[in-house]
């Protein structure tokens, strides 16, 4: 998922895309700990899909807390 298509979708469902990813991060270290990671690269792209949803969060935040 990149930035731009991130940037298009409004707050509510970019929470609810943090929650998801948060979820299935959740699920991945469990089968790391059980060694049943089928895919280990999935966990960085989780890891930086999660990092990336919640900077744009934080940039919208930053600007509606700047006056005008």
């Amino acid at each position: 998922m990149d930035a731009g298509q991130l940037r298009g979708m409004d707050n509510a469902a970019l929470k609810k895309q943090v929650d998801d990813l948060q979820h299935e991060m959740f699920n991945l270290r469990f089968q790391r700990a059980a060694g049943q990671v089928a895919n280990f690269n999935r966990v960085k792209q989780v890891r930086r899909d999660i990092a990336r949803v919640q900077t744009i969060l934080r940039e919208r935040a930053r600007q509606e807390a700047q006056p005008k």
